[in-house]
């Protein structure tokens, strides 16, 4: 097919804005024309040509500052691969207020480093229960409120000033049972009903369910509900009142290919895809990880390009290690699906390493994982607003002589509190009687031994607990990729308990984890001897480190060394001009490193603490310490 005229398309517009519109639909034309193939091929065509459409409507709207972002950002299209990258993850109400508020904290974020800000649901979700706001029942409409539709435009400007990047979410694969599309589906409207999958009795579902796993097992059992108004068991994989979407209607496609260019208008610059791997159903398969989830990607991304190349995409997809990579791009749509997805498995095996003392079991699983392509980056972390589910491979496990199923029972127990010897204070969420399954939350702080320390006044202990979270943060940071730090974490905030107390989130265990944001606590960050001054500089120390290390840029891998001791973790990136060494001991005992596993020259220094440590035979590292040893390539 022909590629659509730029200028039919932006008739009135000035010459040059035509020009710049055209190089893009030129650049990204096949991209979006595959994408829609391997998704829609019988519309694929006539689908390209209405999605110009939505992209050049967009970029008629575009700020002009945006536009100026956009020309940026093409003359630096690997920004957020950058080693001045760290991110910060918040709820907008709940660690200012409001989007005004977080207008008002712009200068902390800047003090920590923070260089990406992703602020969670700011659409509008359900009354009541929402799952965190997760259930949209208005696009596109922000949250009133947090500030109403002027604001976020304001905040984007604000974060700009100080070179943060705003990050927003968008669920892709349900909405709530309120929304407008919805409602009229549930009122008989057969062409809303199209946008969601209703059946008239269980046949079909029960089909489905045979292997379909349950993502809420304790208080959404099952995928299906019935809805009673239409009569219909309607698919629903998280929640009763998140009704799933039908992208194979292509009305649906359009409907976020709209969204999409509407917050990147507001001046978000990366869209988090919630439940992105869920978004595509096929009969006898578990519903995730479906080849037209990534051709659908690919085609809003070339939307995204043509209309506002500033934007990037994020994938929330947390799957297997061996799924994983195709969200950021493999095969056919390599670099042109998202540009950053969560490392879940770098997540889970630092809590499994420090638990186990041992980090045998991480090297093999990480050994294991894919390579992702060269122009993605993984998003690094140790928390987030979510639960904690142990994907630990029973093969991995097995390598290292461990019982998958056991050593996920030994870290359920041991973050909950119930093995012996363990300080951390986690709460068991969702477990799953048939599968042994059982996730955990709770904060940073109270799952690596802080909450229990400063219960029990033991100054000791607390040291080490700091050290501990210290190490797990520099770990994350060290990794490469794009690290994020959880709304609290740099201030240790510990579990808040008076979750049971509101209705709307009593019986969802994770809001223990969701702690208000804590000011005063905040202000002792400037107060020496507190938890919070040690915590904040030392991360605020490693981010400082990280952003002058060319080592860490996102493109360069990460090498995960066999372990010669295993207690001390040892990760090497070679970059064109630096060579980098990160070693980590993940117990509270002085461990030793002999000389040769460093392959640095003795006049490497570590970039945490100026030190040349390399001189002698052995490596000696106090607990939890961490050391990145840096040398010019």
């Amino acid at each position: 097919m022909t590629i659509p005229d730029a200028a039919g398309l932006l008739d009135g517009e000035p010459a040059h804005d035509q020009v710049v519109f055209a190089a893009r639909l030129q650049r990204y034309w096949p991209d979006l024309l595959a994408g829609l193939t391997g998704a829609y091929p019988e519309h694929a065509v006539e689908m390209a040509q209405r999605a110009v459409e939505i992209a050049a409507s967009s970029f008629r709207r575009r700020p002009e500052d945006l536009r100026l972002l956009d020309l940026r950002r093409h003359a630096d299209p690997q920004w957020y691969q950058h080693p001045r990258m760290l991110g910060y993850a918040a709820y907008a109400d709940l660690f200012a207020g409001g989007l005004r508020g977080v207008i008002d904290k712009v200068d902390y974020l800047a003090e920590l480093g923070v260089t990406y800000l992703h602020l969670m649901p700011l659409l509008k979700p359900r009354p009541g229960p929402n799952d965190g706001g997760y259930a949209v029942m208005d696009y596109p409409a922000p949250r009133q409120d947090l500030g109403g539709v002027d604001v976020p435009r304001e905040l984007a400007a604000a974060l700009r000033r100080v070179r943060v990047s705003p990050a927003a979410d968008l669920g892709v694969n349900h909405v709530a049972m309120e929304h407008d599309w919805a409602r009229a589906a549930a009122g008989g409207d057969h062409y809303y009903r199209d946008y969601f999958f209703m059946f008239a009795d269980r046949d079909i579902p029960n089909a489905y369910e045979r292997t379909l796993p349950e993502v809420f097992p304790d208080f959404a059992p099952g995928n299906f509900t019935f809805d009673d108004e239409s009569q219909s068991w309607v698919w629903t994989t998280f929640n009763t009142w998140q009704w799933d979407l039908n992208w194979r209607n292509p009305e649906v496609f359009f409907e976020f290919a709209d969204i999409i260019c509407w917050l990147a208008n507001l001046g978000v610059e990366c869209i988090r895809l919630d439940a992105i791997a869920f978004i595509v159903k096929r009969l006898g398969t578990s519903c995730q990880n479906q080849p037209e989830v990534h051709a659908i990607t690919q085609a809003l991304r070339a939307i995204a390009r043509i209309a506002a190349p500033a934007l990037i995409f994020k994938a929330e997809a947390i799957v297997g290690p061996t799924d994983l990579p195709a969200y950021l791009g493999v095969g056919k749509h390599a670099g042109r699906v998202c540009d950053l997805a969560y490392q879940n498995s770098l997540m889970v095996q630092i809590w499994s390493t420090l638990a186990a003392k041992d980090t045998r079991l991480l090297c093999t699983a990480l050994n294991r994982f894919p390579a992702k392509p060269p122009s993605t980056v993984w998003g690094t972390y140790l928390r987030c607003h979510d639960d904690i589910g142990w994907a630990i491979d029973d093969d991995d496990a097995a390598a290292v002589g461990l019982d998958g199923f056991e050593h996920r029972r030994f870290l359920s127990d041991f973050y909950a509190g119930s093995y012996p010897m363990s300080d951390a204070r986690g709460l068991v969420f969702q477990e799953n009687l048939a599968t042994g399954d059982r996730r955990i939350s709770g904060t940073a702080a109270s799952l690596i031994g802080i909450e229990a320390a400063l219960a029990s006044g033991d100054e000791p202990h607390l040291d080490l607990a700091i050290r501990r979270l210290l190490l797990a943060y520099q770990i994350v940071y060290g990794f490469g990729g794009l690290p994020l730090v959880y709304m609290g974490d740099e201030l240790a905030l510990r579990n808040d308990y008076d979750y049971v107390d509101d209705p709307a989130h009593a019986d969802d265990n994770r809001w223990v984890h969701r702690p208000p944001m804590d000011w005063t606590a905040a202000e002792r960050r400037h107060v020496e001897g507190t938890v919070e001054h040690r915590v904040w500089h030392g991360l605020r120390h490693a981010a400082s480190v990280r952003s002058g290390l060319a080592s860490m840029d996102a493109a360069v891998e990460t090498e995960v060394m066999d372990p010669v001791n295993p207690a001390v973790l040892v990760f090497q990136r070679r970059a064109a001009t630096q060579n980098m060494v990160g070693i980590y001991n993940v117990t509270p005992e002085p461990q030793r490193l002999p000389r040769w596993v460093v392959s640095l020259g003795n006049w490497a220094v570590d970039a945490l603490t100026g030190e040349s440590p390399l001189t002698d035979r052995e490596i000696i590292l106090k607990p939890y310490q961490a050391r990145w040893l840096v040398q010019p390539a």
